[in-house]
């Protein structure tokens, strides 16, 4: 059996492994390394055990991402810094990277001005009639110079494939790096910038089942998102250019620590020489999906679960330090009741509530890479609506406090939220990552909060967000080339990745080449955020303060 249907079909698995670490089972159809440190193995469903947290480990399972949607320019120093004499950066000699839902590559916000594409790679991972990138099993990949070729065609998608239906990929690139547009009052914030984009390809249908994703959500597989990276990441090495990777996807799914397998990954790039990642916090700050409780070692705490309408199902994940291990009791709307038992990794119960017709998975994991934090992964299956509560009991702690989530507002069928919700931690995943620069948003018009941005700390205590941009009506492009309004920290993110590409320039001509990585990066924007009057920095909605390059790097000529 090929590749291609291993990668493609239902009809196989997709599990994540480091390349160190033995395979979950001998059988596998297809293997795609990633970065010479994760192996991705496709498994026939038909020799494999059936999918479940208990089966193929938490880590290995694919968790699912969805998209988390001229003033903001002005307000974020970008404008001056385009425009001031000695300056005039534009992000000329960098790379930004995008891995989203595609580009509309005819725009000509992407051109330079013979007409010429600034678009140097896409990678349509969703189609598959090759060429595939090197090093890579599946895919359709177009160079420069075949998209140039396309440009001078009456049609240019007969010989460029890659579309944009949504066009979250397209409004972040343009707003990011779009060209100047006079007539129509519109420049990105890296206008001369080059681009490389990868095009996810959509999550299997088991992944979406497994996790209850509504059928309209938009959905991609943390493996695809692994590849996309690593891909990225070579187009840059391979042109010898720096690179700020846009990250606009997130997800409720693992914890908000630096220690998930794609934040890890993430701050691999981060930290190396001529690199940058800028990712989005999501906007669930409002959504009421997060419950922090604290526990003695004498209590237990009663978590209410508002289920407002009969559904398909939905996860519930509840996480712990590593110093700590709690075990939990689940209440039906009708009262009957699943008893806690003792704790131990890969304990699992299962329980069906008669009167309710609901089915309860309840997988006990020490869920993390390298600090093996306890995950308590809950799966409802056809729950009915009603108050479910979850009690939590001490059973080895420390501080007691513990954490748990509900899925992404974009994944749930019917609205489900905690009754006694906290706004704090609730960043979405990858955002967490140590070295990474976590982006979070501000209303530019108005010129307060943006309400739904994700606040922070990390669960470490780490600052996040870093800092904030603007994230509510940032002027931008649609894949039908419409100028268009985006809202969401995707939006903030993308500004951010724009200024870092300023910034790389101005450190490599106007600072003697100065080699500079995200960290570096992060310390010259948060040297020069702008604070407002009378809030207390950092703090957990705007980390550092308001992005403005443009002090940024007035505070670093007086080094």
């Amino acid at each position: 059996m090929g590749c291609h249907d291993a990668v493609y079909s239902n009809e196989y698995y997709d599990i994540i492994s480091n390349d160190y670490e033995p395979i979950p089972t001998l059988q596998y159809v297809c293997r795609q390394n990633v970065a010479d440190r994760y192996a991705i193995y496709y498994l026939d469903r038909r020799a494999v055990p059936e999918m479940s947290v208990g089966t193929y480990k938490y880590t290995s399972i694919p968790k699912c991402y969805t998209l988390l949607d001229q003033s903001a320019l002005e307000v974020s120093g970008i404008s001056r810094v385009q425009t001031q004499r000695n300056l005039e950066l534009g992000g000329r000699g960098i790379l930004i990277g995008f891995l989203d839902t595609g580009i509309n590559f005819e725009s000509q916000i992407f051109r330079n001005t013979d007409g010429s594409s600034r678009i140097v790679a896409i990678w349509d991972q969703s189609i598959d009639i090759g060429p595939h990138p090197k090093g890579f099993i599946y895919g359709t990949e177009y160079r420069k110079q075949e998209i140039d070729d396309a440009l001078q065609q009456q049609n240019p998608t007969e010989y460029v494939l890659e579309r944009d239906e949504i066009g979250h990929g397209t409004k972040m690139a343009a707003i990011a790096a779009g060209g100047e547009d006079e007539a129509n009052d519109f420049i990105g914030a890296a206008p001369y910038a080059d681009i490389a984009v990868v095009k996810l390809k959509p999550a299997k249908q088991y992944l979406r089942d497994f996790y209850y994703i509504k059928d309209d959500a938009v959905a991609y597989q943390e493996n695809d998102i692994l590849t996309a990276i690593d891909y990225l990441n070579r187009i840059a090495k391979e042109r010898e250019e720096p690179l700020v990777l846009c990250f606009g996807l997130g997800t409720n799914q693992g914890n908000r620590d630096s220690n998930g397998r794609l934040a890890t990954y993430l701050d691999d790039i981060a930290t190396m020489y001529r690199r940058a990642v800028c990712i989005a916090v999501g906007s669930e700050a409002n959504a009421r999906h997060h419950f922090y409780g604290n526990l003695t070692a004498q209590a237990s705490e009663r978590v209410e679960i508002n289920v407002t309408e009969d559904m398909r199902g939905f996860i519930v994940e509840l996480w712990s330090h590593s110093f700590e291990l709690f075990s939990i009791s689940v209440t039906s709307p009708t009262g009957e009741v699943l008893p806690r038992v003792a704790v131990w990794n890969g304990q699992q119960q299962r329980h069906r509530f008669l009167l309710e017709g609901t089915s309860l998975l309840i997988d006990y994991q020490l869920g993390g890479l390298r600090s093996r934090e306890q995950i308590i992964h809950m799966d409802f299956s056809n729950p009915v609506r009603g108050l479910w509560i979850v009690e939590v009991f001490p059973f080895r702690i420390s501080d007691g406090s513990f954490n748990l989530y509900l899925p992404i507002s974009d994944f749930l069928e019917e609205e489900v939220f905690f009754v006694r919700s906290n706004p704090d931690t609730t960043i979405t995943v990858p955002s967490s990552a140590k070295f990474s620069m976590a982006v979070g948003g501000y209303n530019a018009v108005t010129d307060g909060i943006y309400v739904d941005s994700g606040r922070g700390y990390a669960v470490d205590g780490s600052i996040k967000p870093d800092f904030v941009t603007p994230a509510v009506n940032v002027h931008t492009q649609n894949q039908f080339g419409v100028y268009d309004r985006m809202t969401g920290t995707s939006a903030a993110a993308a500004i951010a990745s724009g200024a870092c590409a300023l910034l790389f320039e101005w450190n490599i001509n106007a600072m003697d080449n100065r080699t500079v990585n995200s960290l570096e990066l992060r310390n010259q924007i948060v040297n020069g955020t702008r604070k407002v009057a009378n809030q207390s920095y950092p703090n957990r909605e705007e980390g550092y303060g308001r992005l403005d390059v443009y002090q940024s790097i007035l505070n670093m000529r007086n080094l």
